[in-house]
Formats: C-alpha cells, structure tokens, sequence
C-alpha cells in the first residue's frame, strides 16, 4: 500500500472540508491503515465516516486487500501537528519537556516554530510576608518537548 497515494487522497478530501485536519497515517505490513483526524470545531462520526467512504471510492476496495479505520485525535493524547497546539490556544496544557520538566499552564500561542505557555508562579517577595502569585510566559521550540496534551479537568 502506498502511503502516498493515501496521503495525496486524504489532502483532497480536506481541502473540500478546511475545518478538518490530518494529524496520522499509519499503514501496517499487513495493509492496515490507521488514520487520526481532528477539526477545530470538534472531530463527529459522520466526519470519520465520510473521509472513510471518500478514500474507499478513490482508493478501490478491489485493488489491495486492506483494513481501513479513520478516527480522531483523543482528547487526552499527546499533540502531534502544529494544527492541535493551535485549536488548543487558551486552554490548558501539560507539557513534558526533554529534560524532564512538567509544567502546567495556558496555551497562549503557537506557530510553526514554537509555541508558548503562560504559567502561574508564587514567589514571596524580599521582606514580603506572603507568596505572589506572578504569571510568566515560556516559549518552546516542539523539538525541545517530549509531548504536550490538553489538560482535562474534573
């Protein structure tokens, strides 16, 4: 199976549907193909179940014998396109950087290069008597983070 193929499929059907956007495609030895989608407005089942009949009619279910499956991005998975960071902004965030730091805090922005969180710090001043709380803003470049997942409350 050619990935590819699948991949320049998969392109033209989200150029029709702009909200939504790859972030997977993995295709096993035995013709398995696994892909993960996400929206900005909120990945439905008829979203998953439209691009699956869209690549079956312009891949052929005759031509190889394959296994296809297209679902979404889990809400508590780690990030893996810049496009999830985006949809993310404003909300909360768990980042695990390589050096083994975790840090919680909102997503303020991000862009091809990097992004940034706001954190909140209590610091006690000089001579103060009771800890502040200050907000700082830490930039990240994606290839200093081992992952970054929305932080789901409860």
């Amino acid at each position: 199976m050619d990935k590819n193929i699948i991949y320049q499929i998969i392109n033209n059907f989200l150029i029709e549907n702009t909200q939504l956007f790859l972030v997977d495609l993995n295709i096993s030895a035995d013709n398995k193909i696994v892909i993960e989608i996400d929206c900005f407005s909120g990945v439905t089942i008829q979203m998953c179940e439209d691009l699956s009949r869209y690549i079956e009619k312009n891949l052929g279910k005759n031509e190889e014998n394959y296994e296809l499956e297209v679902g979404s991005a889990g809400l508590t998975t780690p990030f893996k396109v810049v496009n999830q960071y985006t949809k993310n902004i404003g909300k909360e965030v768990e980042v695990y950087t390589s050096d083994g730091q975790k840090l919680i805090g909102m997503l303020k922005n991000a862009d091809q290069n990097a992004f940034t969180i706001v954190v909140e710090k209590k610091i006690k001043p000089e001579g103060a008597k009771r800890k502040i709380v200050m907000f700082e803003e830490l930039t990240f470049d994606y290839q200093d983070i081992k992952s970054t997942k929305y932080l789901l409350k409860v």
